[in-house]
């Protein structure tokens, strides 16, 4: 498991895999207490300031996770291996461990996600295996999610210079369709997933499966999308991240084709052919061309000092169940960020806080 020995990467993923524990809270725990055996002990405490009870996932839990990992041939990928990808780790709310299944290299080359509508068009489902062949000819790797339609099409089309990231468990096939498809991936390709194995994708799942692809990636191309799509949320991401969002125009006649037609009417650049994803990707320098969605304000850091007596009733009297900046919870409380930071840290571990896009937290509903 990495670098890291046996004992740490398996607290690791136990701390993950507690609960309230997202990859903000994770990131700041280990910062803030140095390893993760010592933040998995001091999440009572921080909970019962928050005002809960609380008992870390179990070790009995962890253990067979990791025997079903080994059963899969998965191995993991912490935030801090060598061979975690770099431009994922550069994302807010970059995933600290994935499960990995076949060639941890690819994800350092130079990667392209296309995505699109899963009940697309034949025309575009030819169109997005035919740019992912020319791209993965041009020496990129193509990043998709596995569904049916574009995303099946581009990673046909590329193989095997592609990475299949999935929203289920590593030994869970989704769409079951895609089963071949899947396991050729893992065996030729690149399989990442989140979720811990056994896991079965729930809609929940899915937007955090795409910021992993737009993450991936130094842009994102879509082929074909309805205005209210997955493939839209990923081009988001892709554009909050700094990335480049690309779209192939369509037909206004056809709904498919009305995400794409928006997105570049929003500042997606059009592209027509894979010489147009190449020139615009070809040495990206983080500067895109796009301006789609300009990317929005990242998350503090937290503070390695020690941190100051924090009042999370204090900070929990200024929270609602609407999301506001953190940076707004630090001017009206009139306390330092790094108070504001572990009230926050406490009310999150207690279950009562809830974290959203670019650094924003409310109440749980």
């Amino acid at each position: 498991m990495s670098g890291l020995s046996q004992d740490e990467a398996f607290a690791r993923i136990r701390l993950l895999r507690s609960p309230n524990v997202g990859p903000v809270s994770y990131a700041q725990l280990l910062r803030r207490f140095g390893n993760a055996q010592k933040a998995i002990e001091a999440l009572p405490d921080l909970a019962s300031r928050g005002g809960r009870a609380y008992r870390p996932a179990p070790r009995e839990r962890i253990e067979a996770e990791v025997s079903a990992a080994r059963a899969a041939a998965a191995r993991y990928l912490f935030h801090d291996s060598p061979d975690y990808p770099a431009l994922l780790g550069a994302i807010d709310g970059a995933p600290p461990i994935l499960l990995a299944r076949g060639r941890a290299e690819l994800a350092a080359g130079p990667c392209v996600a296309i995505v699109g509508a899963r009940n697309a068009s034949a025309a575009a489902a030819k169109l997005a295996r035919d740019f992912a062949g020319a791209l993965a000819e041009a020496g990129f790797v193509v990043v998709s999610g596995l569904a049916r339609g574009i995303d099946g099409a581009a990673h046909a089309g590329a193989m095997p210079a592609t990475i299949g990231v999935i929203a289920s468990g590593i030994d869970i096939a989704y769409p079951p369709q895609h089963a071949e498809l899947q396991e050729q991936i893992a065996q030729e390709g690149l399989l990442l997933a989140e979720q811990p194995p056994g896991t079965e994708p729930r809609g929940s799942h899915f937007p955090s499966r795409n910021r992993i692809i737009a993450g991936l990636a130094a842009g994102t191309l879509v082929v074909e999308a309805a205005p209210k799509s997955g493939s839209l949320i990923t081009a988001r991401l892709a554009a909050e991240a700094g990335r480049e969002v690309m779209a192939i125009p369509g037909s206004p006649l056809d709904a498919r084709a009305q995400g794409c037609n928006h997105l570049i009417r929003e500042g997606a650049v059009l592209v027509q052919t894979p010489e147009d994803v190449v020139e615009l990707l070809r040495g990206f320098d983080g500067t895109p061309r796009s301006t789609f969605r300009e990317p929005l304000p990242h998350g503090w850091e937290a503070a390695p000092e020690d941190l100051a007596e924090a009042g999370p009733a204090e900070i929990a009297g200024l929270l609602t169940t609407a999301p506001v900046a953190i940076d707004e919870l630090i001017r009206q409380s009139g306390a330092s960020p790094a108070e504001v930071q572990i009230a926050l840290l406490e009310l999150e571990i207690a279950g009562r806080l809830e974290r959203h896009a670019a650094g924003r937290v409310s109440l749980m509903a």
